[in-house]
């Protein structure tokens, strides 16, 4: 079994991005902006309710502070100013979850916070110190620093699969600033494969292992619904996935 993911709540006041109640009914789980990338305290109060309404389970999707970035571009941060950036994002998004009886399910960082964690163990610990406070699993890529220092410090790992971003041929996450669109059924048929082999084929043509207990896309990406509903409707034919 597998469970889809979706990176959202990414409005602002009153600019929108992604349409995120025509992808929530398609998903599992939404990982929630927690206001340095994307969203507000408004945003993010609406994207819980709207998840509580679908029975969507919601984790922190913290980010570098870099919003005029989206969070998609690297920056150099010390470990213990990290952790308490980190920290205090997941404290507000915690917040609004208690407020609408929800809890935290799990956090995932974002962008190039999350590629930075993946071949960095200083920013992966980073990431295991606000995580220690919370006490909830952590959403990464497998045979990366994601795994290796989330689990030597004793947290849930939840490996993650990709739907609308590239591999590279080396096995890392390509993150671009603006998400290309792709299409819906070309989306369903890598999640198959992704399931059934453990592959991904990378952009230079190479198979790359994968882990699959959780699939992401992002709202961002052009029809992110479409891509959505297609990917659900597969894995619910393959016997992969319920709701």
């Amino acid at each position: 079994m597998t469970l889809i993911n979706c990176d959202m709540g990414e409005s602002f006041g009153i600019w929108r991005l992604g349409d995120d109640s025509r992808i929530m009914p398609a998903i599992h789980i939404a990982n929630v902006a927690c206001g340095f990338h994307a969203s507000d305290f408004n945003h993010m109060r609406a994207t819980v309710r709207l998840a509580k309404q679908h029975s969507v389970k919601v984790g922190a999707h913290p980010s570098l502070p870099d919003r005029q970035g989206f969070g998609r571009r690297e920056m150099k941060i010390g470990r213990e100013e990290l952790a308490n950036c980190v920290i205090y994002q997941i404290g507000a998004l915690k917040g609004f979850l208690e407020a609408e009886g929800m809890t935290l399910h799990h956090i995932k960082p974002h962008g190039s916070l999350f590629v930075m964690a993946s071949c960095d163990p200083v920013i992966a610990h980073a990431i295991c110190d606000a995580a220690d406070v919370f006490k909830v699993p952590l959403i990464g890529l497998i045979e990366t620093e994601h795994e290796r220092v989330y689990r030597e410090r004793g947290h849930a790992f939840i490996p993650e699969f990709y739907l609308d971003l590239d591999y590279s041929d080396e096995g890392r996450l390509i993150v671009t600033r603006e998400h290309a669109a792709v299409d819906p059924d070309a989306a369903a048929e890598r999640a198959l494969r992704a399931l059934r082999e453990g592959l991904v084929r990378s952009v230079g043509g190479k198979d790359i292992r994968v882990g699959t207990e959780t699939m992401c896309l992002h709202s961002d990406t052009p029809g992110a619904d479409l891509i959505a509903a297609a990917v659900h409707k597969a894995l619910g034919m393959d016997g992969r996935i319920h709701k």
